[in-house]
């Protein structure tokens, strides 16, 4: 019987598997005994009932009774289980729209002013212009679909210098949401009809961020509902998908524990797309011949060759989760989930709108094709319109525009009289005061001293600021910011860096000990840059 028991595991079990079993169970030809490494008395009858207990014993037919003790032990499962566990996981992940409102739901407008303290100093009335906005189309999702269509969102005007934090709002409120977000220097685009980029080029790109992060999204968000299916496959390849169930039981098990992670198995890599390089270049669809075939949907459905490697399971998981996402979120799901995104929670910061209109009282001139022109092609897209992607059609109707500029040398009233009405909310952000310095240096989280601090505890230093040092990083900063150009916070890193550069460059003599750093120290550092600037303002 026990002869019967081992010439049918070695028929069913991989050859791997076998081995493994082979060398725990050796068949004594001498007395005809089944013999175990660890009970060397076991007669054959006690080695089959063991075999009928732990794992699954095999009729001469070859039909399977799979069993433990009196219960039934569940086989191993069938593709046609996975695929249908698999598409009710691709309705789940179809029917999701927590995506567009779940983030946004958890705060009030006056908490996101308060996410927003933790990390920007200052500028309150452009915090709370934003926090109503994000509120807004949290409402917004509420409302019944005639009235939703009808709202759109009031999109705002940011006027400050550079440097004072109006990108860092607008980049902080869309991760509060989780919005698709893109900022864009105005000046980077051409009127239509001149040689450059055109201002639709804005929201393919906007697309291409929300697609990358809606895959992002719903990967961390069913990683753990993807975790059986990936074991459950390395499992397969480690016992064959007609292992049997005991010895399945076995290894799943070990699995858990990571005892098997060194251990070899053979998976398929595919091998990368090859991407247009025009379609990159251009972010449109190529269309060829009168029925205008889209060229990039091809390349898109062609599947790519995989080759076989011999790999450790610790290696070859992340490329069998990452096969099963594959299979969970196709391209087209992910295609769809992402324009809904940037339709309903998209986020466009559009920097030095200053920078494309001139003063009233200039004379009109047709020579600079990143002017009124620019204005004009961004209207429609402010107030809504459909722009073609490679991905499909976006309407922009329900996009928050974030305009922010300068205007030193204009004024917002210079700008066309459409566009400013397309810009309904207007802030002013105030420039940095020595004390709004001081508080940067201090308040927020992982600041500029305590990311020198951070990077100088790797090589075993602790590094210490005196609150006079501190004080006297903010006082130059400001008085430099006054007398040559305003460039609002952005001083501070010019400063640090050369406060820090001889304790940097010599780190190798301070390994160990606490490097404290006063205001001494900072005059002596910054002492040279500052005799420089005054004697430039004595060159011509």
């Amino acid at each position: 019987m026990h002869r019967v028991v081992l010439r049918t595991l070695a028929r069913q079990q991989s050859h791997n598997t076998f081995s493994r079993l082979s060398s725990r169970l050796t068949l004594g030809k001498s007395n005809n005994v089944l013999t175990s490494t660890s009970r060397t008395n076991t007669t054959p009858a006690h080695a089959v009932r063991r075999l009928h207990s732990s794992s699954l014993l095999v009729s001469s037919s070859g039909s399977d009774v799979s069993r433990s003790g009196t219960g039934i032990v569940a086989a191993p499962p069938s593709d046609e289980s996975r695929d249908d566990e698999l598409r009710t996981l691709q309705q789940q992940v179809e029917m999701d729209e927590d995506f567009l409102v779940k983030s946004t739901q958890e705060f009030t407008p006056r908490q996101v002013v308060q996410e927003l303290n933790r990390f920007i100093v200052g500028q309150h009335d452009a915090k709370k212009a934003v926090a109503i906005a994000l509120r807004n189309r949290y409402r917004r999702h509420l409302l019944p679909k005639e009235m939703k269509d009808e709202v759109s969102p009031k999109n705002i005007l940011m006027i400050g210098p550079t440097g004072i934090g109006k990108t860092e709002i607008a980049r902080r409120l869309a991760k509060i949401q989780g919005a698709p977000f893109i900022k864009v220097e105005a000046t980077k685009f051409t009127e239509i009809g001149f040689h450059g980029r055109d201002v639709d080029q804005i929201i393919r790109d906007l697309v291409d961020n929300a697609i990358a992060q809606t895959k992002t999204l719903f990967v961390q968000k069913y990683r753990e509902k993807l975790k059986k299916s990936v074991d459950s496959r390395i499992l397969d390849l480690l016992t064959g998908d007609k292992g049997l169930t005991g010895t399945r039981k076995m290894f799943e098990e070990m699995l858990e524990k990571g005892l098997l992670e060194s251990r070899t198995i053979d998976v398929e890599i595919p091998e990368a797309k090859n991407k247009s390089t025009l379609m990159e270049s251009t972010g449109r669809a190529i269309a060829i011949g009168p029925m205008g075939l889209d060229v990039t949907q091809l390349l898109e459905g062609v599947k790519p060759r995989a080759k076989k490697q011999k790999v450790s399971v610790a290696e070859g998981r992340p490329i069998i989760e990452q096969t099963e996402i594959d299979r969970l979120l196709s391209t087209e799901l992910i295609q769809k989930k992402a324009i809904k995104a940037v339709e309903q929670n998209g986020i466009v910061f559009l920097d030095e709108v200053d920078k494309i209109c001139s003063p009233a009282d200039a004379p009109p001139t047709r020579s600079d094709a990143s002017a009124e022109g620019v204005q004009k092609d961004l209207l429609p897209m402010l107030e809504g319109t459909i722009i073609n992607t490679r991905y499909g059609d976006v309407d922009t109707s329900k996009i928050l525009w974030i305009a922010s500029g300068a205007f030193q040398s204009v004024r917002p009233s210079d700008l066309m009289a459409e566009f400013q009405g397309r810009l309904p909310i207007r802030v002013e952000l105030k420039p940095l005061t020595r004390d709004d310095l001081f508080r940067i240096l201090t308040e927020p989280e992982n600041n500029l001293l305590e990311q020198q601090r951070a990077l100088l505890r790797t090589e075993n230093i602790d590094l210490r600021f005196t609150e006079g040092a501190v004080r006297e990083i903010a006082r130059i900063a400001s008085e430099v910011n006054a007398s040559v150009q305003d460039i609002g916070a952005r001083r501070l890193h010019t400063i640090i860096e050369r406060v820090m550069e001889e304790i940097n460059f010599e780190c190798d003599k301070y390994v160990g000990t606490q490097v404290t750093v006063n205001e001494e120290h900072v005059r002596k550092q910054v002492g040279e840059m500052l005799v420089k600037n005054d004697i430039s303002r004595y060159i011509l």
